[in-house]
């Protein structure tokens, strides 16, 4: 008697992993968006052995090719990238952790000022969550004000959390919905305000209400839609106007139409921008951008972690940043993304969809 597909995945070795971890780890692992439960409860791997190219096997040595976010979008040049890794090999070998600082955190600086020239400083994290956490605090400390209006998806902190303490829904049409500020401190309440991408009405609501207040307007440059070139040029602007510091989120858009931010593209400065993701090929890396007067500030207040001071990260990136220039990875994924579109259109314009 056949078996069904529910009851052949019940018993492969990542269900039943996944199933252990749950009870182990609260909510199964470290990232939402990798849990099981957001893909195929029952028919999901959960888990990978190996990965090379666009190809991942599982742990019953099944083989996939990855046609989904590659890593979380952040493997942009295939799995186990070998200029990549061949570069993180030597870093490792040479010692990835000291007492001292490691040549390749100022050589990634150098690189990405140079792609972003309006820059002039940088500073380093490792995770987009942290990255944003650092841009929000010295976007505050440059301009003494406490409000936020933001545009998109910003990852775990406080203060993007903050947003649903005013209304349990203001962070549903960001990307991610039902988002518990469970934890976030009452006194953040109506400090985080949320406007929509393409509607400027919904940014100069917010600004015709808390003008003096607003320390910050942060915004995704572009996720699921080709950025909204009038609309950007009303945000920067209204920042200018109020004097707020205006940040671009490109830790998803960013090293993918280009090496560095996608804004580059579009000739329009933000006064900070942050990336990661893509930057390191999956390696942890994040970096926050910006012009000297307002990323002096970051002196002034503690911003300090061990583990953005390993050498990996930086070592990683500037092989990215390489692969880029050397490979013009972003003609070629233009290209790729191009065939795909055009022929998925074409099988779905042959088909009759019901219900």
């Amino acid at each position: 008697m056949p078996v069904s597909v529910k009851e052949e995945r019940k018993s492969n070795s990542g269900i039943k992993l996944w199933n252990e971890a749950k009870k182990l780890i609260p909510g199964g692992n470290q990232l939402l968006s990798k849990r099981a439960e957001m893909f195929l409860p029952d028919g999901w791997p959960a888990y990978y052995k190996k990965a090379r190219g666009v190809e991942i096997w599982d742990l019953d040595d099944n083989r996939y090719i990855d046609m989904s976010i590659m890593g979380m979008g952040t493997c942009v040049l295939g799995y186990a990238y070998e200029a990549v890794d061949r570069k993180v090999r030597m870093a490792i070998d040479a010692g990835s952790m000291s007492t001292l600082n490691c040549p390749e955190e100022v050589d990634l600086a150098k690189r990405l000022i140079e792609l972003h020239p309006w820059a002039q400083n940088v500073r380093f994290a490792r995770t987009g969550g942290e990255a944003c956490a650092i841009a929000i605090r010295i976007a505050r400390a440059f301009t003494k004000r406490d409000k936020v209006l933001f545009c998109g998806y910003h990852g775990w902190p406080d203060w993007y959390l903050a947003a649903n303490l005013t209304d349990g829904r203001n962070l549903d049409g960001q990307l991610l919905p039902d988002l518990a500020p469970l934890g976030v401190p009452r006194a953040l309440k109506e400090t985080s305000f949320p406007f929509n991408y393409g509607d400027l009405n919904s940014l100069k609501e917010l600004v015709s209400k808390y003008r003096n207040e607003i320390g910050v307007i942060i915004l995704e440059f572009a996720r699921t839609r080709q950025p909204d070139l009038p609309f950007l040029m009303g945000v920067r602007q209204i920042a200018s106007e109020i004097g707020s510091v205006l940040i671009f989120d490109e830790i998803t858009s960013g090293f993918r139409m280009r090496a560095g931010g996608m804004h580059m593209l579009y000739g329009i400065e933000p006064d900070l921008v942050i990336l990661g993701k893509a930057m390191g090929n999956g390696y942890p890396i994040s970096a926050v951008l910006g012009k000297e007067q307002i990323m002096d500030i970051a002196q002034g207040t503690f911003i300090s972690s061990t583990f953005w001071s390993e050498r990996i990260g930086f070592s990683a990136a500037c092989a990215v940043i390489e692969e880029f220039e050397l490979k013009d990875v972003s003609a070629h994924l233009l290209q790729l993304g191009t065939f795909l579109t055009e022929e998925l259109k074409k099988i779905l314009s042959s088909k009759t969809f019901s219900g």
